[in-house]
């Protein structure tokens, strides 16, 4: 039941912090959904509440009706749900700081998403409610961004296509666009034909002239999950005894967590994980727990706004990338 969240901070000019939040949420059986909703609630407004942005991945319904809902992250956040057909009960939010982006100028881009997704053809995993892509201006620097959140399937397999997609919505913004996209890509340590590499995964952002909050080649190892399933759950032949959950080869033990923008765009002044819910992390402890209900570390990442490069430079990495495309 994981309810990850990964944070990003802004900084734009001396002693100013502009905060982003990344977090997933997972829909639980109905007898202990609710109090899993108000512990992942209680999280979010004890811990993140000063936040500019919040990225939701996998949202139940029941968890939207309580953020309408919830006084203090009412009060401070305007809700975005993605598009969905009501069947899943798993849909990416974003919740905006009201005092930071003007909830007026918040302007769905999925539409435009969606269409240049359609072009790849039907063979991207993409269910309904995964991606939420909007525009939204800052009220203090009046900067547009492009803010996007996105579920991966389990395999990680249409994260490639999807991240494509959105740097292809992102070159058709106009100049000066800022983009942040907090993404549960589920790569994994080691790759193959079935599961998306996170060395791969880099190669691939890199081509596109991203970067992400953990540099332009994660290292493998710096996992934001680490979780198994126990003998007191269904499928008694994949449980994983606690002696054994450190082991390679058992578990859930993979770096699967990234905030992604232009290379250029942010300087990353510092990036640290959260598996507690008190801005803490625990290295080889595995979750969710009863007090941090997700199998998804926090991620929280402090950026620079750097200032927008020279006509010149950006023709010059354009050209690279072309050249880099053609070889």
């Amino acid at each position: 039941m994981p309810f990850g969240s990964g944070v990003l901070s802004l900084r734009t000019r001396p002693r100013e912090r502009n905060v982003v939040h990344r977090t997933r949420s997972y829909p639980a059986a109905f007898a202990v959904s609710a109090s899993l909703v108000l512990t992942r609630l209680a999280i979010l407004s004890r811990s993140y509440a000063d936040s500019d942005a919040i990225f939701l991945q996998e949202v139940s319904s029941a968890m939207v009706a309580q953020l309408r809902e919830h006084p203090k992250l009412s009060r401070n956040f305007s809700l975005h749900v993605a598009p969905n057909d009501g069947k899943r009960d798993q849909i990416s939010v974003l919740l905006l700081s009201r005092s930071r982006f003007d909830p007026a100028s918040a302007t769905s881009l999925n539409p435009a998403f969606d269409a240049l997704l359609a072009g790849l053809g039907s063979d991207v995993p993409v269910a309904p409610g995964d991606v939420l892509v909007l525009s939204a201006t800052d009220a203090l620097t009046k900067q547009t961004y492009v803010l996007a959140s996105f579920h991966g399937d389990t395999d990680g397999l249409a994260t490639v296509p999807v991240v494509k997609t959105m740097a292809q919505l992102l070159a058709k913004q106009p100049a000066g666009t800022r983009h942040v996209f907090g993404m549960d890509a589920n790569t994994y340590a080691v790759g193959s034909a079935k599961q998306q590499g996170v060395s791969e995964f880099a190669a691939e952002y890199r081509q596109l002239g991203l970067t992400s909050c953990w540099g332009d080649a994660p290292d493998p190892t710096n996992i934001t999950t680490f979780n198994a399933r126990t003998y007191l759950q269904p499928q008694l032949n994949k449980a994983v005894a606690y002696k054994d959950l450190a082991s390679p080869g058992t578990g859930d033990k993979n770096p699967k967590d990234f905030l992604l923008f232009p290379k250029g765009s942010f300087g990353v002044e510092s990036t640290t994980k959260d598996n507690t819910g008190q801005k803490a992390y625990v290295e080889r402890q595995p979750f969710p727990t009863l007090t941090f209900p997700s199998d998804h570390g926090v991620l929280s990442s402090v950026l620079k706004l750097l200032p927008p490069p020279s006509p010149l430079a950006s023709e010059l990495r354009t050209a690279r990338r072309s050249l880099r495309a053609a070889e």
